[in-house]
C-alpha cells in the first residue's frame, strides 16, 4: 500500500442525538428581600405578568422556593445568574421527570 493511500475502514456512527434534558431555575426564599422586589425582579427578567409573578413570589415565600424557569442547561445557568445579579438566591437543577 502506499503511503498516500487509505485503508479501508468501516465505520459505524451513531447521529442520533440524545434528547435534550429538562433543567430549572429555583429561587429560594431569603431573610433580604422584600416581596414586591421579588415580585418586580420576576417581571422585569422573565417578562411574567402580576398575577404570575406574584404567584411565584408567595410559592417563593410560604414554600420556601418556585420553580421559575426550564429549559436547556446553559439557558437555565444564564437565568441562574441574572438572579444572583437581583441578589435573589437561585440554584439550577435537572427536572424531575
Amino acid at each position: 500500500m502506499s503511503p498516500l493511500a487509505t485503508p479501508d475502514i468501516e465505520e459505524v456512527t451513531n447521529l442520533a442525538a440524545a434528547p435534550l434534558e429538562p433543567w430549572e431555575v429555583v429561587v429560594w426564599n431569603d431573610p433580604v428581600n422584600l416581596m414586591s422586589y421579588v415580585v418586580r425582579v420576576f417581571r422585569t427578567y422573565f417578562g411574567y405578568s402580576l398575577e404570575r409573578a406574584t404567584q411565584l413570589m408567595r410559592a417563593v415565600h410560604h414554600e420556601g422556593q418556585a420553580i421559575v424557569a426550564t429549559g436547556p442547561r446553559e439557558t437555565m445557568e444564564v437565568h441562574a445568574q441574572a438572579m444572583h445579579d437581583y441578589g435573589l438566591w437561585a440554584t439550577v437543577r435537572k427536572a424531575a421527570r
